[in-house]
């Protein structure tokens, strides 16, 4: 009983992961309707500078303000001088500018830091174990819990408590009323596009101490987070939390019951979603 209530927590930590790289693709999906196969750059990105910054002698706690902070930067710089002209292009083209820079990304990742992986000691406040009874549990993998929680928390009273937040859920349904508003359509769109690249780099620095640095993680992360946008449903805030939780557990748990499986639960968990409700959990018309 103690392996699958430590693999449930594990599922759960997992699937805080899984919806801070999927939040922003769904949001991005939701306001602009642009398939961005880019979006898991931005997860591999914040693990790689995390692991530089702490290479360099920085501490995780300095990587895990700026790394997030440069994959913004970088993801709006990216919007506004790349992407911005595919908008009016059909997805396809969309997709095949995407998969070109994420492709641009991993060579480049790989000749700045080879072709292994690099790993990221766990920050010494955080590397010991929480024990409730005879249970014991990494302090860290808590802490990475308790972190998504927040930072949930934070994106929700951002995106329906503020006025960004309300102009981006209008946006969503209508860009021309917006425009119609006197809202600078333009730049909020960049300003979300960069928020969704933070959100992913937060969960590379946070994934970094558990399963270090890879050039496969872009690709690994952007599957991930199509599953969840598709389960949760596209622009839903709460289904992509719901959502990640969801794939979370049954990636972990079946990792102890059918190890070879495990992945292939995802997608057969997905697809009975989208049998019962193809709009996802929380998806709307």
């Amino acid at each position: 009983m103690g392996i699958y209530l430590f693999q449930i927590i594990n599922g759960i930590g997992l699937g805080m992961i899984y919806f801070l790289v999927a939040v922003g693709l769904s949001i991005t999906l939701g306001l602009l309707g642009f398939v961005n196969f880019a979006h898991g750059m931005f997860y591999l990105l914040g693990a790689y500078l995390t692991f530089q910054i702490v290479s360099w002698g920085g501490s995780f706690w300095a990587a895990a303000v700026a790394a997030p902070l440069v994959v913004a930067v970088l993801a709006f710089t990216l919007e506004r001088a790349i992407l911005v002209r595919t908008y009016k292009l059909p997805h396809k083209y969309q997709i095949v500018a995407t998969l070109g820079i994420v492709l641009i990304a991993q060579e480049a990742v790989v000749m700045l830091w080879g072709p292994l992986g690099n790993g990221v000691s766990v920050p010494d406040s955080l590397a010991g174990v929480v024990s409730l009874g005879n249970f014991q549990y990494p302090l860290y993998r808590v802490f990475v819990v308790a972190v998504a929680a927040v930072l949930a928390i934070a994106l929700w009273l951002l995106l329906e408590r503020t006025t960004f937040g309300a102009l981006v859920r209008a946006g969503s349904e209508s860009s021309e009323m917006v425009k119609l508003l006197g809202v600078d359509v333009r730049t909020l769109t960049s300003l979300t596009f960069a928020l969704g690249g933070m959100i992913a780099a937060v969960a590379g620095v946070l994934i970094a101490p558990i399963r270090g640095a890879d050039p496969s993680m872009s690709g690994e992360a952007l599957g991930i987070a199509f599953v969840v946008v598709i389960i949760g449903g596209m622009g839903s805030f709460t289904g992509s939390i719901v959502a990640g939780i969801l794939v979370g557990v049954v990636q972990s748990v079946m990792s102890t019951l059918w190890s070879e499986g495990a992945q292939l639960m995802v997608y057969v968990v997905m697809t009975l979603v989208l049998i019962a409700a193809p709009r996802g959990i929380l998806g709307r018309a």
